[in-house]
């Protein structure tokens, strides 16, 4: 093994840059957040679905996931044909009647919400 090949192997965070160069395109939106208390789980479920149609109409979704872990701890996943249509869409579904009961149900004091570039996929 060589003096680099093995800094690399003691060291992989200095061999590496800690970010690569943002793509452009695609990103992932992914909101993570708590239930208020008493809300149940299936009723949320359904309310989740209400908003399908609105955000298959923007024509800027790829995908979308939603997951509760143990802890519940909800996560919504959207894959976005660009930053872009993700704000647009976003800032249009505030006032949209369909969303009200979605975001209505989450504890505001535990949503975030980030976007991050799609630097790789594995379908």
């Amino acid at each position: 093994m060589t003096e680099s090949e093995s800094e690399m192997t003691l060291n992989p965070i200095r061999s590496h840059p800690a970010r690569p160069a943002p793509a452009t395109g695609a990103v992932m939106e992914i909101v993570t957040y708590r239930l208020i208390d008493g809300i149940d789980a299936e009723a949320h479920l359904a309310d989740a679905r209400a908003t399908e149609a609105y955000l298959r109409g923007t024509g800027a979704v790829r995908r979308r996931a939603l997951t509760v872990d143990e802890d519940g701890v909800w996560t919504d996943m959207i894959e976005w044909t660009s930053l872009d249509a993700a704000r647009a869409a976003e800032e249009a579904a505030m006032s949209r009647p369909e969303f009200a009961a979605f975001f209505g149900a989450m504890d505001g004091k535990t949503v975030d919400m980030r976007h991050c570039p799609i630097l790789w996929r594995m379908d």
